[in-house]
């Protein structure tokens, strides 16, 4: 029997001035453990008169995880941090009860053509940190456990597994881990995993049971254990899971939470613009107007 429980193929989205592909949420699968929302940004070369500017927006109730694989990027928030983003490193914005950010393309870079790929993660809190203060943290590349196993080179982002732990302060069990091959190698995995498991194909494909998968394929497994695939040469990809929460959580535009009124005031004090403010910055995102069918 296999072990794929879904296939989730990646949807294009767009997010204002760029386009991106959605990986989650998907309508039959909302989350991967306190995994709630996915973009791959890219990948994309972008003219000299072409930039990332997304103003001023609110987060409640989850922590943010960008990760590069090329370009740059400056992430400006209402705490006063003024950090760029290089690829390889990881971004952690915990947003608690509440927070604003901006991105944007860093100003020595505005006037080029420079290249733009990564991903855009958000991990909802559990209930106890939901409205916890907000926070930032940034983790260079060098800083991530790094390690070679089957033939492969494994990275871990986020969270703890296979006996080691990245520095990145997250609030739940969970992992997050990019493995690369140079050629076909055979993984497996088994019961370094847990909760809920999925994985992304971002180059190269995998062949699982018979049946292969290729770039830009979510596989959702039915069980975290039974992790085993053969990735063909030159292939990245990446796992990510950990243990689901006992409560539901709820999505509007950028606000996760598990109690829907903590939601209706968030939207209330966006729109009243209640929210701490970002230095220096005077423009901001409008709360979207619902969409009825």
């Amino acid at each position: 029997m296999s072990n794929i429980g879904m296939i989730i193929a990646e949807r294009a989205a767009d997010i204002g001035n760029f386009l991106v592909g959605r990986l989650l949420p998907f309508r039959e699968k909302r989350a991967v453990g306190p995994f709630v929302f996915i973009d791959h940004m890219g990948p994309a070369l972008m003219k000299d008169y072409q930039n990332i500017d997304i103003p001023p927006h609110p987060h409640i109730g989850l922590s943010t995880l960008t990760y590069l694989f090329e370009g740059a990027m400056m992430h400006r928030d209402s705490l006063g941090t003024e950090m760029e983003i290089q690829p390889g490193a990881v971004n952690w914005m915990t947003a608690g009860k509440g927070i604003v950010h901006s991105e944007r393309t860093p100003e020595y870079l505005r006037h080029t053509e420079k290249p733009m790929h990564g991903l855009q993660i958000w991990v909802a809190l559990p209930k106890a940190f939901e409205n916890t203060d907000p926070s930032f943290a940034h983790i260079e590349a060098h800083e991530l456990p790094q390690w070679e196993q089957d033939g492969v080179a494994i990275k871990l982002i986020a969270g703890e597994a296979f006996g080691r732990k990245s520095p990145v302060p997250v609030y739940s069990p969970l992992y997050f881990i990019e493995i690369k091959s140079t050629q076909r190698s055979i993984v497996t995995i088994g019961s370094e995993l847990y909760g809920e498991s999925a994985l992304y194909i971002l180059e190269g494909s995998i062949n699982s049971e018979g049946n292969t998968f290729g770039t830009k394929q979510l596989l959702v497994a039915k069980d975290a254990s039974l992790c085993s695939f053969e990735m063909s040469e030159d292939c990245t990809l990446y796992l990510f899971g950990g243990e689901p929460f006992p409560e539901e959580h709820f999505i509007y535009w950028n606000f996760v939470h598990s109690d829907k009124a903590v939601i209706e005031q968030a939207k209330q004090d966006w729109v009243a613009q209640r929210f701490p403010k970002v230095p220096n910055e005077t423009e901001f995102v409008p709360l979207p107007e619902p969409k009825f069918n």
